[in-house]
């Protein structure tokens, strides 16, 4: 049996996640030190006992989802889990910082600090307001394209994630944005609607944020990973950390391929994904993709006996 690693993305963020782990596994609880000694502040009080706001806010949920993946990473590894059990890693949007991470090619403190400047770098590079995305329902990723388009009239309006089969989403200037949803609803989506994300990622408006990327990059040890990427660009595997750079530096502004890397994974015969941190979204966008696909969420410490159980039994 094949299997691949995935990590989660923005919206999976809840208040409490990752405790348990780091109760029960000391390597657990010594990835959220590590996060707040990278970030100088106490992240994981913010992650454990704070607002469900203040969390969601982009430059902490970043290094919050990824410390969770993390934590879960590690006590599987105290069950005698390793990340060369899995074919492949990947990850959606941020998520491929945490497939890095786990993999070995960065450290659990740079990948904090990459996912905390990312954060606030495409926080602030579209006022507040200015930009919007919508999900699409019930319609597949040229046809949601099509939409994005026709709704774009001079303004900023792609398709940036391309989820499943049944949900893209789309991103861009908000009056474009809007537009999209009208023109979706008049085309047959089952529903489209306006997500409640405080900017428009993965589209050309993210640009300024791509450059600061570039920069904070740059300034990064990167090793290649012990297994390699499927990476949401390119929806193909990298291993070289120069390629991976460059990559991560375009997935800012481009479109999260999840559909076509899932489908890529199973044709290159990947029968089980390992969903690790917090939320089971993307073992749902499996399911759609390729029934075939055994799913397993990893998020608490009972799911991380019980698929180590199911991989060493």
């Amino acid at each position: 049996m094949s299997r691949a690693f995935v990590f989660p993305g923005q919206g999976a963020q809840t208040i409490g996640m990752g405790k348990a782990l780091a109760e029960a596994y000391p390597a657990a609880r010594a990835v959220f030190d590590e996060v707040d000694a990278a970030l100088g502040e106490n992240l994981s009080s913010l992650i454990w006992e704070g607002e469900q706001d203040t969390l969601t806010l982009t430059q902490n949920a970043q290094p919050a989802l990824m410390a969770t993946s993390l934590a879960a990473m590690r006590a599987l590894e105290a069950e005698g889990v390793s990340v060369s059990d899995a074919a492949f890693v990947a990850g959606h949007s941020l998520g491929e910082y945490s497939a890095l991470c786990a993999a070995g090619a960065l450290s659990v403190g740079d990948a904090a600090r990459l996912l905390r400047t990312r954060g606030l770098a495409m926080q602030q590079a579209v006022p507040v307001g200015v930009g919007a995305m919508a999900a699409l329902l019930g319609m597949g990723f040229e046809d949601a394209r099509a939409v994005a388009e026709e709704a774009a009239q001079g303004e900023v309006c792609q398709a940036a994630n391309d989820n499943d089969p049944s949900q893209v989403v789309v991103s861009g200037h908000r009056a474009a944005v809007e537009r999209a949803v009208e023109i979706a609803k008049a085309k047959g989506a089952k529903r489209a609607m306006l997500l409640p994300v405080s900017a428009p990622f993965h589209c050309a408006l993210m640009a300024p944020a791509a450059t600061v990327m570039a920069e904070a990059l740059d300034d990064v040890d990167m090793q290649a990973p012990a297994v390699p990427l499927v990476a949401n660009v390119t929806a193909s595997a990298v291993s070289d950390p120069l390629t991976i750079r460059s990559l991560l530096v375009e997935q800012v502004t481009g479109s999260v391929r999840w559909r076509e890397s899932v489908a890529w994974m199973g044709a290159q015969g990947v029968t089980e994904i390992w969903e690790i941190g917090a939320g089971k979204a993307l073992s749902g966008m499996v399911r759609r993709i390729d029934k075939e696909i055994a799913c397993r969420a990893v998020g608490t410490p009972e799911d991380v006996v019980a698929a180590a159980a199911a991989l060493n039994g």
